[in-house]
């Protein structure tokens, strides 16, 4: 496995001192469905825990697409709110109490929590397929979130966070971190393959090109956009390609030394860029999909995937055993980049500016 630390870096933040919680909380809510405008600061109860759960003091929280601007903007296709709701999935903090049945998490440590949530007794959950359980929930989606000082969650979702590791490096792999992994998982990854990434400057894309290259793949990554291009080269990738190019099938084959890619991850769903994307897929080689933000349908050639082997693959989101290994290879120094941070007070100018498209990694918001 080869070293993945990536060079663009944000300003390192400390965690907070441990504290007991008080009887109330600064949260950034929504009571209505809205642009940015929507979110407001307010003080709220802080939440209380179940015997299963532990209360962790939110030190920084991520602010994605789906999860966070889709469903503010009332379009998440599987998010139910109850107003005011409370955002906020990825995030790290410190254990500030226990539920009477934890003894694996004690005060006081520094944790991150995986946010996808389900019931361990569901069958899919037990043929290791959680992500697929109709128990589903994620917090910050379907339970509240931590765009809070505080926030409840089951102790069995967090991870305890290295030592020298900050919060928002924390939050960048809490939840991209297990996708990415359960997407070369699925993709039966193994070390030393060929590896696109389309789109490769979101939080998402970056996080999953930086963990292929941290396992040991050959990794090719694309943007339309010149200055993102750049940016992906500052990461330290050398195959940085125009997913717009007319010649980035031929490209893509000359940067893989005259072969295909063994995975494509595409999770922009844009008919021409995937068209690409199959086109440079080697026999037996896999397509790998978790999102459609550009476009819910494509073309595929049938006679060719049944022809050649190849498949594609949907991947929802993380489950438990991708966050295992995940914090396993954080454990191994992979991490992935925050493009800025924001104070929680500022949510509305963070949502903004993911909106922009401006960013290159993960953007989160500090929590005082």
């Amino acid at each position: 496995m080869t070293s993945s630390q990536p060079t663009l870096r944000a300003p390192r933040e400390n965690w907070h001192p441990a504290a007991p919680a008080a009887g109330t909380m600064t949260a950034v809510t929504f009571r209505e469905f809205g642009g940015p405008q929507v979110l407001q600061a307010e003080s709220v109860p802080t939440p209380a825990i179940t015997p299963n759960e532990v209360l962790v003091r939110v030190c920084a929280v991520s602010v994605g697409r789906l999860l966070d601007l889709v469903a503010r903007s009332g379009r998440h296709p599987y998010a139910k709110f109850t107003f005011p709701h409370i955002l906020g999935a990825e995030h790290a903090g410190i254990v500030a109490a226990v539920g009477a049945n934890v003894d694996a998490v004690s005060v006081g440590d520094r944790v991150a929590t995986f946010p996808v949530v389900t019931d361990p007794a569901c069958p899919m959950a037990q043929a290791g397929y959680d992500e697929l359980s109709p128990t589903l929930e994620i917090v910050g989606t379907h339970r509240q979130g931590a765009y809070a000082q505080f926030v409840a969650v089951p102790a069995t979702n967090v991870f305890p966070v290295p030592a020298g590791m900050s919060p928002v490096d924390a939050v960048a792999v809490a939840l991209a971190g297990a996708v990415a992994m359960n997407q070369l998982t699925r993709a039966s990854f193994a070390e030393g393959q060929r590896v696109i990434v389309q789109g490769a400057t979101s939080a998402l894309g970056s996080t999953t090109a930086l963990l292929a290259r941290h396992l040991g793949a050959q990794v090719i990554v694309s943007s339309r956009d010149s200055s993102k291009r750049e940016r992906l080269r500052q990461l330290g990738f050398d195959s940085v390609l125009d997913s717009a190019s007319e010649s980035f099938v031929g490209d893509a084959r000359t940067a893989f030394g005259g072969h295909g890619a063994n995975i494509v991850i595409d999770n922009l769903g844009d008919p021409v860029l995937w068209s690409k994307g199959m086109d440079t897929l080697v026999p037996g080689g896999a397509m790998v999909s978790s999102g459609a933000f550009l476009g819910h349908q494509v073309g595929v050639n049938l006679q060719r995937l049944y022809s050649q082997g190849q498949r594609i693959i949907g991947v929802r989101t993380g489950n438990h055993a991708a966050a295992v290994r995940l914090w396993d290879e954080v454990g191994k120094g992979f991490r992935s980049v925050i493009d800025r941070t924001f104070p929680l007070t500022s949510a509305a100018e963070a949502h903004r500016y993911v909106e922009s498209s401006s960013n290159v990694g993960r953007v989160a918001l500090l929590v005082d």
